[in-house]
């Protein structure tokens, strides 16, 4: 397969490429429960090596090691999360949440570890509104009133407990001393830190936590985070309790409470992780493996290649492709919005969400010419260009394998430390729909599906995903907001053309989620010529300032052994194979 890059008027498929995927997608879409039944069977070469993608080389090295002292990639997988959760504190942290997709090679278990953060007890519906009914974005934003229940710590335990060959010190030794021994300032942190610099500088923990005299700290100063190595230290030491119950989970709630938050000891004490089936489908002999609800990605991951398929005559390579890939997009976001929620509060009628008939109905009034509109308002816009939420891929030399993506939110979350504790806040509680129909900073719109409610677990489009046939396993995965599941689509569009791992891990990236009505596109995604004949056909077109997304992906060879790792140049991390 030739090693182009994406067409300049198609950001999914490369020139190359292109004839082959006329067809687009033969998807069957599955709920599988997880345990693999139509796992594609072993073959007789294993992975030649492993490999680790992460966003920064800091934790990248640190799997590495772990994989080399004879943990496997369950191990691995924790000692990257709480490294990340370190140097990477305007991503995720202790503080937040994530779903880890895991791969156990010796029997095709295949789970995904919820660790999604949840509402506390005392949360309701009119948490953000003030007196006329409105919404107050600022309070779902900013300090403790913002924050869930963190799911991190948990997840990290039970990987560890569950899943892992090694001792939970062990896997978190090297977060441990990179909080206490620091690491040096990178252009990211600096540019997030002075975008939240005023809500940091609110907390007092946060400001002697993150700044230096209330200012940014310069590019390569040393940040140390002593707060943060102990209870790091009390996780290590005493597993779930070490963080949820006892001094650790005293100092979060005084902290909370007197800044004005709702948390109480029962919210965390009652916290736990959960195991879930992950959402299955297959085409053209590739299997899709990714994140079940509260993620929002496997549903309407499987939504789009379903819809895709079902477009007949199938769209011409170029501008046609891209407006048809566009108007599936659409749709699947429009869809999250009405159905999509926490699974153990409301019911999400996964087995019709996925149906092929549903969504041959869903794209039956797709026009090839037109533009179909939204028809709602955005009345807000999405705040930032979001870089945040970290994605992480692992395999270890005997298959096994995860993918994960954590999150705070927004930079920096809540911008609000406890204080003794280390532990960053997310804002991840603007990620209910706080008013139905009033978009979130993402411009994402929802519905009572995913209202506020005690103890409910918010709803995420993180996407960890596995792509396999039976010659070849991909690792996928990024951050990015909103945008996430569409580009987790555009690579699972690149693996399944055999794009090379590089080219699709770089490609350019376009982006439509129903609200606001607009085609968002990096540089380089669509040529002049292309922008002029979509805007033709309706659609209004939004050139993006700032790249998107970190991908960090895996490509295994069966039949080989030979495996590749490809880290998103857009961003600082690593991806190495040893």
């Amino acid at each position: 397969m030739s090693g182009s890059r994406a067409r300049a008027d198609l950001a999914v498929l490369s020139a190359s490429t292109a004839a082959r995927a006329r067809g687009w997608l033969a998807v069957l879409c599955l709920f599988s429960a997880g345990a693999g039944a139509s796992c594609p069977a072993p073959t007789s070469a294993p992975p030649a090596q492993a490999a680790v993608a992460s966003a920064h080389p800091l934790a990248t090295t640190a799997g590495l090691q772990v994989l080399a002292d004879g943990g496997n990639a369950f191990d691995a997988a924790v000692a990257v999360s709480a490294v990340l959760g370190v140097v990477e504190p305007y991503g995720s942290g202790l503080g937040g949440g994530g779903f880890w997709l895991l791969h156990r090679a010796e029997d095709c278990h295949e789970v995904m570890i919820d660790g999604r953060e949840r509402a506390p007890r005392a949360a309701h519906a009119d948490l953000y509104l003030d007196e006329q009914g409105e919404f107050i974005p600022a309070m779902a934003l900013v300090g403790p009133l913002a924050a869930g229940i963190p799911g991190t710590p948990a997840a990290l335990v039970q990987l560890s407990e569950q899943y892992g060959r090694l001792p939970l010190a062990q896997t978190l030794a090297p977060a441990i001393t990179l909080a206490r021994e620091g690491f040096e300032v990178g252009e990211i942190y600096r540019r997030y830190a002075s975008w939240r610099l005023t809500d940091l500088r609110a907390s007092a923990a946060a400001t002697a936590q993150f700044l230096v005299d209330e200012e940014v700290p310069e590019l390569g100063y040393r940040l140390r985070q002593p707060d943060l190595a102990v209870t790091l230290e009390q996780l290590a030491a005493h597993g779930h309790d070490g963080f949820y119950r006892g001094a650790v989970a005293e100092r979060l709630v005084a902290g909370v409470a007197d800044a004005g938050g709702i948390w109480t000891l029962g919210d965390l004490a009652e916290y736990r992780s959960i195991e879930r089936a992950p959402i299955v489908g297959e085409f053209r002999g590739w299997r899709v493996v990714s994140a079940a609800p509260p993620s929002s990605g496997g549903v309407l991951l499987v939504q789009m290649l379903n819809m895709l398929d079902a477009i007949a005559p199938p769209p011409a390579p170029g501008v046609e492709q891209t407006h048809a890939l566009v108007e599936v997009m659409r749709r699947a976001y429009r869809e999250r919005a009405r159905d999509l929620g926490d699974p153990d509060q409301v019911t999400i009628p996964i087995a019709r969400l996925i149906d092929p008939d549903h969504a041959a109905g869903l794209i039956r009034d797709f026009d090839p010419a037109r533009a179909t509109p939204s028809p709602l308002p955005s009345p807000r816009e999405s705040l930032l260009e979001s870089e945040d939420t970290t994605h992480f891929s692992i395999l270890d030399r005997h298959g096994n394998r995860v993918a994960a993506t954590l999150s705070l939110n927004h930079p920096f979350g809540a911008g609000f430390v406890p204080p003794k504790t280390g532990v960053l806040l997310n804002n991840e509680m603007d990620d209910f729909s706080a008013q139905p129909g009033v978009p979130n900073a993402y411009g994402l719109i929802g519905s009572a599906a995913n209202a506020i409610a005690p103890g409910k677990r918010m709803l995420s489009s993180m996407s960890p995903t596995f792509v396999e046939s039976a010659e070849t396993v991909a690792i996928l995965g990024t951050p990015g907001g909103s945008r996430i599941i569409t580009m987790v689509l555009q690579g699972i569009l690149g693996v399944e053309a055999g794009m090379p791992l590089t080219d699709w891990v770089a490609q350019p990236r376009i982006h439509h989620q129903y609200l606001p009505d607009r085609i968002e596109f990096e540089s380089g995604a669509l040529s002049h010529e292309a922008q002029s004949q979509l805007a033709a056909m309706g659609h209004r077109l939004e050139p993006l300032e700032r790249p998107i997304g970190g991908m960090q992906a895996i490509l295994w060879d069966r039949a080989s052994g030979v495996v590749e790792a490809a880290s998103d140049p857009r961003q600082q991390g690593l991806a190495e194979v040893r």
